[in-house]
């Protein structure tokens, strides 16, 4: 079968909004923490650290955590072009869809790698520290823009 005849819908369904909050980008997030296929503990810990932002914040989780996503996610990122022997890190605009996946890996990312607390801590700590513009997750999203400002230069070898 050709590959070309297959795109992304036909390959994986989109999924369903979760049941407490019926937010779709929170479900796709659920489906990334989802570590060995324990899905339910994935949403144990997703949930937990909802309530923490609650007791935190007082405010609705479901608006902190679109405010951190929307914080992270990046715009513009670097990619790689070979043009005559020389490699050269062209700027590039970043697709919504790519944008949030990247803002939720690093997320998750960076609340693994913190210690000393259980993960539905440290993932409230980074949500919040997110939506406040702050975190390790916000450091990297300014990084990636710092770099692309950069490397505009190279901005004409983008096709």
């Amino acid at each position: 079968m050709p590959r070309k005849d297959l795109k992304a819908k036909d390959r994986a369904p989109e999924p369903l909004p979760d049941f407490k909050y019926d937010s779709l980008l929170m479900a796709c997030f659920m489906n990334k923490l989802n570590f060995e296929g324990k899905k339910m503990t994935a949403q144990r810990v997703f949930y937990g650290s909802m309530d923490i932002i609650k007791k935190k914040t007082n405010e609705d989780p479901k608006v902190v955590f679109t405010r951190a996503i929307d914080n992270i996610r990046p715009l513009l990122e670097v990619k790689p072009r070979r043009v005559g022997g020389a490699t050269y890190q062209v700027p590039t605009e970043v697709r919504p869809e790519r944008g949030s996946a990247l803002a939720m890996r690093w997320l998750l990312q960076f609340a693994r790698q913190k210690a000393g607390k259980s993960m539905g801590e440290r993932l409230a700590d980074e949500i919040l520290a997110a939506s406040k513009k702050e975190g390790l997750a916000y450091k990297k999203r300014e990084d990636t823009h710092r770099m692309a400002e950069a490397n505009k230069a190279f901005a004409h070898y983008k096709w």
